[in-house]
C-alpha cells in the first residue's frame, strides 16, 4: 500500500489509478508513447470531483459513497472509491485524458463495492477518455461509449452530517453525528450506541468519556468497536475532504468516514 506523505488536492489525475484492476497487486504502469500534454478546452484540473456513476453497455450503476478523484495542474492524480485509495498520472490529448502510472491500495470491502471498483477501473483505463464539463459536472467517455459521470465536490459540514465509518471496517454499521448546539457526538460504533461531549476548536475535537449501551455482538464487530472507542476521552485532529472525514487521535488511532448521501 502506498502512504501519502502530505496532503494533496484531489484532482482528475486520480482517474489514472482506476485503470488498474483493484484486485491486482500494488504496482505501476507507464503511459503509452505519443501522449500529448495539451490542456482540454474545459477545465478539469485543480477540482475535487465526486464520482457519481458509471455506465457500461447501457447499464448505469451508482458509485460508492465518498468516491472522488482530483487531477492537479502538474498531472498528478489522487482519489478514493469509497474503499480503496488510488493515485497516478494523467496526460491530455486535446479534449481527451489518458490515465497511467496507476497505484491502488488493496483493502477488502463488501463484494458490491469491490465489483463497482473493478468496473470503474476498467472503464477509466479504457484508452483516451473524452472530457466534457458543463455546469459543474464532468463526463468521461470511452471510445466505445461507456461513461463515468462526476460532479464538483463541496466539503460536507462536520455538524449535522451522518458520517458512516469505513475504516476500521464494520460493515458500514458504525456512524457518528456531531451536534453543534448540544456540543455532543452520537451514533453507533457498529454494535453499541454511543454519545459523548464534543468540543471543536482549531481543527481539533476534544471528546469526552463515551456513554455506551451494553449489547454483545459477533467478535469482528466488537473488535472494531474497541478500536473506535480509543478516539474518546481525548483529543483528535480532524480533516474533511469533500465527503470524507478523517479523525486521528493522539495515540495514533485513525478513523475514516464518508458523508451519508
Amino acid at each position: 500500500m502506498y502512504r501519502q506523505k502530505h496532503k494533496q488536492r484531489m484532482t482528475l489525475t486520480a482517474v489514472a489509478v482506476l485503470a488498474v484492476p483493484l484486485a491486482a497487486a500494488c504496482g505501476s504502469e507507464k503511459a503509452g508513447a505519443g501522449s500529448g500534454a495539451a490542456e482540454p478546452a474545459e477545465p478539469v484540473t485543480g477540482i475535487r470531483w465526486s464520482i457519481d456513476s458509471v455506465t457500461v453497455d447501457g447499464t448505469t450503476r451508482r458509485a460508492p459513497d465518498g468516491a472522488n478523484l482530483t487531477v492537479d495542474d502538474d498531472g498528478s492524480v489522487e482519489g478514493t472509491y469509497g474503499c480503496n485509495l488510488f493515485k497516478g498520472r494523467a496526460t491530455f490529448e486535446g479534449d481527451r485524458i489518458r490515465l497511467a502510472d496507476r497505484d491502488t491500495t488493496l483493502r477488502a470491502c463488501e463484494k458490491q463495492v469491490m465489483d463497482l471498483e473493478g468496473t470503474l477501473a476498467r472503464t477509466l483505463g479504457d484508452g483516451a477518455l473524452r472530457t466534457e464539463v458543463d455546469d459543474g459536472r464532468l463526463t468521461l467517455t470511452t471510445e466505445g461509449g461507456d461513461t463515468v459521470r462526476l460532479s464538483r465536490a463541496e466539503d460536507s459540514p462536520l455538524y449535522g452530517t451522518e458520517w458512516t465509518v469505513t475504516t476500521p471496517a464494520v460493515d458500514r454499521r458504525a456512524h457518528l453525528t456531531f451536534d453543534k448546539k448540544e456540543g455532543t457526538v452520537a451514533g453507533s460504533l457498529g454494535c453499541n450506541h454511543v454519545n459523548a461531549e464534543a468540543t471543536v476548536r482549531d481543527g481539533r475535537i476534544t471528546l469526552g468519556v463515551p456513554g455506551l449501551t451494553r449489547m454483545m455482538c459477533e467478535d469482528s464487530l466488537m473488535d472494531s468497536e474497541r478500536a473506535l472507542t480509543k478516539l474518546f476521552n481525548g483529543t483528535v485532529s480532524y480533516r474533511i475532504e469533500g465527503q470524507s472525514l478523517t479523525l486521528t487521535s493522539e495515540n495514533g488511532t485513525s478513523v475514516r468516514a464518508v458523508a451519508q448521501r
